[in-house]
């Protein structure tokens, strides 16, 4: 998010325009938490991960009266467009806040769980992948030199892409979402073969949400199977959202920044800035927030294949 804030200030700045930033969201626009930035306002951010505006959940600006406080203090400031960085409730706020005061804003995706339609890739996904894929390496070390099997949790509520596709980098024997419902049978089959080749060592990666409940659901069923197996449970929990960012999230970030300034001077508006095949395009709130992107079903396929 950093480098997205860094590249809208910067861009603006270039063009002439004046810009604010407005911490805690639609929470501090209520309250006027609004100042203006210059170009050394965004200076050593890029590398920093989190967000220097913070951010907060406003279950006041799902009000009317809310949301006319929030206008009032954009109006003080002059403040005639914005940019949003953020999800699903970001986007339906920016459209009901448009519906009743006419002001344009461009969202830029931003989610560790990469599951909003109309882009490939969302802000800071490419980086929790990766702390979650460091995280299993080194857990596998220790299975390894224990041979013992690991239940390891990542986040994903809603949606099994950080699973998936940490899960795939890491050679887990099996992947756990919550847009399929948990095969246990299967599992515990596999586990049994595994056994009889004499396999000790399996990663297990689990979603949060995944239907069977959670990493310490599984080793409790496993351990009920199989008594002498040395099962544990890790879960890496908020490790995922924090850290320096990944180059490429830094890149795209940037362009996302850039682009979403360079938007709203040409006029666009409700739409927010995706990435589909490496090319920019805008996506209209409406579609962005009608659908969550499906995950890849195929690629949870290919993982059971290339784990056998």
């Amino acid at each position: 998010m950093n480098a997205a804030i860094r590249a809208a200030v910067r861009t603006a700045l270039y063009h002439g325009l004046e810009i604010y930033g407005i911490r805690r969201g639609y929470q501090g626009m209520i309250e006027g938490d609004i100042f203006p930035m210059e170009t050394t306002s965004v200076s050593n951010i890029i590398q920093r991960g989190g967000t220097i505006l913070k951010t907060a959940r406003s279950k006041d600006f799902m009000t009317k009266e809310g949301r006319e406080k929030a206008f009032q203090q954009l109006k003080k400031h002059a403040i005639d467009g914005l940019v949003l960085i953020g999800g699903d409730g970001t986007f339906k706020g920016a459209n009901i806040f448009f519906q009743e005061h006419s002001l344009p804003a461009v969202g830029i995706p931003g989610t560790i769980d990469n599951d909003i339609a109309g882009t490939d890739y969302t802000l800071g996904f490419d980086t929790a992948v990766n702390t979650a894929v460091e995280a299993i390496d080194k857990i596998r070390d220790t299975a390894e030199a224990h041979d013992r099997m690991f239940i390891v949790e990542v986040m994903g509520r809603d949606a099994g892409y950080i699973a998936l596709n940490s899960g795939i980098a890491c050679g887990a024997e099996d992947i756990l979402v919550p847009e399929q419902i948990s095969d246990f049978k299967a599992i515990l089959e596999r586990i049994s073969n595994d056994a009889r080749r004499k396999k000790l060592v399996n990663i297990i990666v689990v979603a949060e949400g995944d239907d069977f409940g959670g990493a310490e659901a599984v080793r409790q069923k496993i351990v009920e199977k199989f008594p002498h197996i040395d099962v544990r449970a890790t879960i890496l929990g908020h490790i995922q959202r924090g850290g320096s960012p990944s180059y490429f999230d830094r890149v795209q970030a940037s362009r996302m920044g850039y682009a979403a300034v360079n938007a709203l001077i040409e006029g666009q508006s409700q739409v927010m800035i995706g990435l589909e095949s490496q090319e920019l395009i805008y996506t209209p709130f409406d579609q962005a927030i009608k659908q969550h992107a499906p995950l890849d079903m195929q690629m949870l396929e290919m993982a059971k294949i290339l784990s056998s």
